[in-house]
């Protein structure tokens, strides 16, 4: 397994956070943490917990009523047909939940189709399990969705998954119901699984979220997979969640939790249950908010970088995914054998924001670069100052 890790980009985020840390008070606005208060109930259910001494192992599988309560979220909300509170396994949030889902899913050589830009740990993930992701592009010309004529020309006699991440992480763009339909289609007549990455469910600006395993036969090869991490703001807690319905596969995941975790936190546990029993409406708060601190990012980017970043507000996440100008990078003496890295490193040490770029996500998002846009709403305006004044002085020469 040695030579595995080379091929994974942990170094390019060490190298990332290593810089931000050199420089005087950074931006961090890449940490994707929501800068929100955990809901009460949340908060209220972890003291209870703590009060209660309830500080044990716990089933691998998950403690019932949180069981219940996403098993009954699944079906009310989501609309999949689950029959059975067993068929949920609670992990170590959603990034654990997909980890585990790749290695009881694939075979060694198995491809999964997967986005193009895509949250770099998914590819290491697949790999990781001895498969070998094929990345299709997302077209910024479909508001960052895919072709999907590119999608069935990408499959293959090993095709095994097709992987859908919407909203997507890091573009924002958002599978309308169509897409889903037609992917549906798809993986039917390739016989394929489809592993339905969920974790933004919650926070669609545009359109509408649609659960694939919610469509007539599709839970069947269906594993969708959710976090609390973005609806609660509770992304330190660890605490994501997924279905299967094929027992066998099932099982054969609850080792993969079993022998990585033993068990999610306690106290994480009942403060979930407290997070999905109360009040819903801090998610819809959230949202609201989030979308105050997008459209504000983009339109002081457009003063604060003119000519330099382009793109339109994404339908859905978090994240700013603009493209570079070269033409104004060169002019800005920004160059490099990647333009992404050559911008994200730029203003990492001459404007104090944390940024990720293009190319991580995928070969097709070379030109790119991703912003983190919940961060708050002082820490967004400072940024753009920083990169005003920045690229100011570089424009000045």
């Amino acid at each position: 397994m040695g030579k595995f890790y080379d091929s994974v980009p942990v170094s390019a985020i060490v190298r990332i956070r290593d810089m931000m840390y050199t420089v005087k008070d950074p931006f961090r606005l890449d940490q994707g943490d929501v800068s929100f208060d955990a809901p009460d109930t949340f908060k209220q259910a972890v003291a209870k917990a703590m009060v209660d001494n309830r500080t044990h192992y716990l089933p691998t599988q998950g403690i019932p009523p949180l069981r219940k309560a996403f098993a009954e979220k699944m079906r009310k909300k989501n609309g999949i047909p689950i029959e059975s509170d067993d068929e949920i396994l609670v992990t170590n949030g959603g990034t654990h939940g997909l980890f585990s889902v790749f290695q009881a899913l694939l075979e060694p050589g198995d491809e999964v189709i997967v986005p193009d830009p895509e949250w770099p740990p998914t590819m290491a993930m697949i790999q990781a399990a001895g498969g070998k992701p094929v990345q299709v592009p997302l077209r910024e010309d479909l508001r960052f969705r895919w072709n999907l004529d590119e999608v069935e020309k990408a499959i293959t006699p090993k095709t095994r998954v097709l992987y859908l991440n919407s909203p997507n992480n890091p573009s924002g763009g958002v599978l309308t119901r169509e897409d889903v339909e037609q992917l549906a289609a798809i993986a039917k007549k390739h016989d394929l699984w489809v592993v339905s990455d969920e974790a933004y469910e919650d926070v669609v600006y545009r359109g509408e979220h649609f659960s694939i395993a919610s469509l007539p036969g599709m839970y069947d090869r269906t594993i969708p997979v959710y976090t609390l991490s973005k609806s609660y703001a509770i992304t330190g807690v660890r605490v994501g969640y997924f279905a299967i319905k094929d027992k066998a596969l099932r099982n054969r995941a609850l080792k993969i939790v079993l022998y990585t975790t033993s068990n999610v936190s306690s106290i994480a546990q009942y403060g979930a249950v407290g997070a999905m029993e109360g009040s819903q409406q801090c998610i819809a708060d959230f949202k609201t908010e989030l979308l105050f601190r997008r459209d504000m990012f983009y339109k002081g980017l457009e003063e604060a970088a003119p000519g330099f970043f382009s793109g339109t507000p994404p339908d859905g996440a978090f994240y700013a995914f603009v493209k570079i100008n070269p033409e104004a990078a060169k002019n800005a003496g920004i160059t490099g054998e990647s333009l992404s890295w050559a911008t994200a490193e730029y203003l990492i040490k001459n404007a104090r924001i944390g940024c990720v770029p293009g190319v991580d996500f995928g070969p097709n998002s070379e030109g790119y670069i991703r912003f983190c846009t919940c961060r708050s709403r002082e820490e967004l305006n400072g940024a753009l100052a920083s990169m005003k004044e920045a690229l100011s002085r570089v424009a000045a020469r």
